[in-house]
C-alpha cells in the first residue's frame, strides 16, 4: 500500500513538471511567434485600426492585402532612448517609406514619438484618423510594446469612447510591472488624457 501510495505521489508529481513545462514551451512559442514571425500584430478594432511593431519591408505588402490597409502611422523615431534601447535607424524608416511608395493606395505617415507623446504628436496622429479615407489604419512603432500600444488607447479613448482605465488595461495582458503600470510615465500619462471631448465638457 505505502509503494503504491509512493508510486501516485511519484507520478503525480511527475504530471505537474511535465504540465508545467508544456505551459512554459507554449509561452516561449507565443513569445518567439508574436515578436519574431508575426511582429506584434494586433487588432485593436477589427476592420479598422491594428497596432504592430517594425514589419519588415518585403512583408508590408502582404499585410496591407490581407487586412486592407489604407494608413501606415510610423511612430519610430532615431535616437530614441529606453530600456529596449530601440536601434532606430534613418536607413530603416525611408526603406519602409519606399516600399510603402510601392504599394498603391496606401498613406504613410511619420509620426516620430518619444516614448510619452507631446502635443503635436497628439495633434498629428487625431488628424489622421479624423479623416475616415485614411481607415483601416496600422499604428507601429520599433518592438510594438510600448508608443504603437499607448496610442492605440489614445484611439480608443478618442473614437471608441473607452476609460482611461479602461484604455490603459486593454494595452497588456498584464499591467502591473510593465511600462503602463501605476507609477510609470506611460502608466500615468493614459491615467491623466483628456479627450476632446472631455476638453470641451461634452
Amino acid at each position: 500500500m505505502r509503494i503504491n501510495t509512493i508510486m501516485m505521489k511519484t507520478t503525480h508529481k511527475k504530471i505537474g513538471l511535465y504540465s508545467i513545462g508544456v505551459l512554459l514551451l507554449f509561452a516561449v512559442g507565443k513569445y518567439v511567434y508574436d515578436m519574431h514571425i508575426n511582429h506584434n500584430f494586433e487588432v485593436i478594432s477589427e476592420g479598422k485600426v491594428y497596432k504592430s511593431g517594425v514589419i519588415p519591408p518585403d512583408e508590408i505588402a502582404d499585410y496591407v492585402a490581407k487586412y486592407h490597409i489604407k494608413s501606415i502611422i510610423d511612430l519610430r523615431m532615431p535616437g530614441t532612448n529606453d530600456l529596449l534601447l530601440n536601434p532606430e535607424k534613418p536607413g530603416e524608416l525611408q526603406a519602409e517609406r519606399e516600399a510603402v511608395a510601392k504599394i498603391k493606395g496606401v498613406n504613410y505617415y511619420p509620426n516620430p514619438s518619444e516614448q510619452v507623446p507631446n502635443g503635436k504628436n497628439i495633434a498629428v496622429f487625431r488628424s489622421i484618423l479624423d479623416n475616415k479615407a485614411n481607415y483601416p489604419v496600422l499604428i507601429h512603432c520599433y518592438h510594438g510594446t510600448g508608443r504603437a500600444e499607448l496610442y492605440s488607447a489614445i484611439y480608443r479613448m478618442e473614437y471608441e469612447n473607452f476609460t482611461n482605465e479602461e484604455a490603459r488595461n486593454g494595452v497588456r495582458t498584464m499591467v502591473k510591472f510593465s511600462s503602463f503600470d501605476d507609477g510609470k510615465p506611460k502608466g500615468e500619462y493614459l491615467k491623466a488624457y483628456k479627450t476632446r471631448k472631455q476638453l470641451e465638457g461634452k
